[in-house]
């Protein structure tokens, strides 16, 4: 089986039931140390429930990611631009952005938008950055993905937890995820580094928080905006910005009027 990312050959590591019911082999790269599932056939059925049923940190990950994204936003990109959420959920990390005063929008073609409703994505948006976490190690074609991120923005923040070294047996690392099944495609920071240089990206990565960008940014900036947001620094944005929820409100009564 050819890797996904580099094409080179890998080799088959290990074979683990996932769903409760079906034995899969995994296969890793040795050239840019990607590690990819067997052609998963069982995606229909994982995603019976866009969001799975174990993920009991999404409230907890989006107020995280919400403050870390807005620092690199602001301090490296702008307050007055467009950006979108993609694959976007139930619209959660969107409203967060957009009640920070973000001009945010949603985007998942999979997931209805419960509670960014009237801020989807139109392809005429001129969008600065993207933002998509944890769903790198959803697609199945990882590659394809990038490029139809890359075609709205050149702009990339993403989570994904990287594949810790050695190669963690089937028992010892949880992001697996056997459970459900969704997770197929992993990667270490050799995997990202190669993405970027493919498509002439800068990438900065601290823990599972990432950016490829066409922006050149000082490293250190990039990761002491990520650290400062557990610190608080992502407070001081309320006194520089208005949120949009009331404005966001307003709107949405003079659409309904219309309709």
């Amino acid at each position: 089986m050819n890797c996904k990312i580099c094409g080179s050959k890998t080799e088959k590591v290990f074979r683990k039931k996932i769903l409760f019911k079906y034995d899969i082999d995994y296969y890793h790269c040795t050239h840019c140390e990607f590690l990819q599932t067997e052609k998963p056939y069982w995606l229909e059925e994982s995603y019976n429930s866009p969001i799975n049923y174990s993920d009991t940190g999404i409230i907890m990950r989006n107020q995280s990611l919400s403050k870390a994204t807005a620092l690199v936003l602001y301090f490296c990109f702008g307050k007055n631009l467009k950006y979108l959420d993609y694959a976007g959920g139930y619209g959660l990390f969107t409203r967060m952005m957009r009640d920070m005063g973000f001009d945010y929008y949603w985007h998942d073609p999979y997931t209805k938008n419960l509670v960014s409703r009237g801020f989807e994505y139109d392809s005429m948006q001129d969008i600065a950055a993207i933002s998509t976490f944890e769903s790198f190690e959803h697609f199945e074609d990882p590659l394809t993905e990038i490029e139809k991120m890359l075609a709205i923005s050149p702009n990339i923040i993403f989570s994904t937890q990287l594949l810790p070294e050695p190669l963690p047996k089937p028992h010892e690392w949880w992001y697996y995820a056997f459970d459900h099944g969704q997770h197929i495609a992993f990667y270490r920071k050799k995997t990202l580094e190669w993405i970027a240089d493919k498509y002439d990206l800068h990438f900065y990565s601290i823990k599972s928080f990432h950016m490829f960008s066409k922006k050149k940014v000082s490293p250190l900036r990039f990761k002491l905006l990520a650290i400062g947001s557990k610190l608080g620094l992502a407070n001081i944005l309320r006194r520089t910005m208005k949120g949009k929820t009331v404005d966001d409100m307003q709107l949405m009564i003079v659409r309904a009027q219309k309709e």
